[in-house]
C-alpha cells in the first residue's frame, strides 16, 4: 500500500508573484488619495490626545489602508 499524502498535486505548488497591473496602480491611486483626508483627520486627532507625534504619519496611515483595500477588490 502506498502513501499518496506525501506528494501535493501542481496546483498547490507555490506560484510566482505576478508584478501589479496597471489597473491595480490606478485602483490602488484612487484609493490612497480617498483614504488621505480620513488618515490626515484621525493623525491629527491621535495627536492632539496622546500629545505626542510618535503615531505613524498621515501618508503611512492612508499608504497602509490602500494596501489593504486595493487586494480586496481584485480578490472579490
Amino acid at each position: 500500500m502506498s502513501d499518496h499524502t506525501i506528494d501535493l498535486p501542481m496546483s498547490v505548488e507555490a506560484r510566482p508573484a505576478k508584478k501589479p497591473t496597471t489597473e491595480f496602480a490606478v485602483y490602488f491611486a484612487i484609493i490612497f488619495a480617498a483614504t488621505l483626508p480620513l488618515a490626515t483627520l484621525t493623525w491629527a486627532l491621535s495627536v492632539v490626545r496622546s500629545g505626542s507625534l510618535k503615531q505613524k504619519g498621515p501618508m503611512a496611515r492612508a499608504w497602509s489602508q490602500a494596501r489593504i483595500i486595493t487586494p480586496m477588490i481584485f480578490a472579490a
